[in-house]
């Protein structure tokens, strides 16, 4: 089986291009078409994290330039700070929103929705970049094959004792739980351990007891919801 990646250093790019905080506008924007990335970490000294210079701190140059139409006195369409600014250290973002090595892919994609960034720095404890994660790298986590997945999923099972002998199924995925089980209580628990499991796309509990009863079958589905 190969091993699930749990953490940020398992996926990222270890080999980061970044620039100086007195790098020049034209600068980055070669340095991002060469590389093709959409924002690139600003670093001062031995390699510290101060900021980040995304395309969107570019724009703004572009985005107020005079036009046919435009009319002295007009108002600026963007930040008149960034378009007027030349230098990384004047158009980056800081602090810079980074992550941990050791964060789980899960923290990861957390602080990406929240702060609206495609691209995070890997920084150390004393803020010293070791690498860059990005959407696309987190979304490697789904390429696992099904038969891997199945193998962790199994081995998940096995530490609960009572869910040992339930069935495991992947297709794309998906992942299907089914056999009988001796303690319908155990449901939400197997459904959270099996969803952890990285690469599950989703999952369905076909779960009955060993009565015979098959009503744990809609309880299940509702708890691997996550509903």
């Amino acid at each position: 089986m190969t091993a699930s990646p749990h953490t940020v250093s398992d996926l990222m790019t270890h080999t980061a291009v970044a620039v100086g905080s007195r790098a020049s506008y034209k600068d980055i924007v070669e340095l991002m078409n060469e590389w093709k990335v959409s924002a690139l970490p600003v670093l001062v000294g031995e390699g510290r994290v101060i900021g980040v210079v995304s395309e969107a701190d570019l724009l703004p140059k572009e985005e107020n330039r005079p036009t046919e139409t435009s009319a002295p006195g007009d108002p600026p369409f963007a930040d008149v700070t960034k378009a007027d600014a030349l230098y990384a250290e004047q158009l980056m973002s800081s602090p810079a929103v980074t992550v941990h090595a050791d964060a789980t892919i899960a923290e990861a994609a957390r602080i990406m929705a929240r702060r609206h960034v495609k691209r995070l720095p890997v920084v150390d404890g004393g803020g010293l970049l070791q690498g860059v994660v990005s959407r696309g790298d987190l979304l490697k986590v789904f390429l696992r094959s099904d038969q891997d997945i199945a193998a962790e999923a199994r081995d998940v099972l096995g530490g609960i004792g009572a869910a040992a002998d339930v069935d495991v199924r992947v297709s794309e995925g998906v992942v299907t739980l089914g056999g009988a089980l001796s303690d319908r209580a155990l449901v939400p628990l197997i459904a959270r351990a099996v969803r952890a499991v990285e690469g599950v796309v989703d999952i369905r509990l076909d779960l009955r007891d060993r009565e015979g009863q098959d009503d744990a079958r809609e309880a299940g589905h509702a708890a691997g919801s996550g509903e």
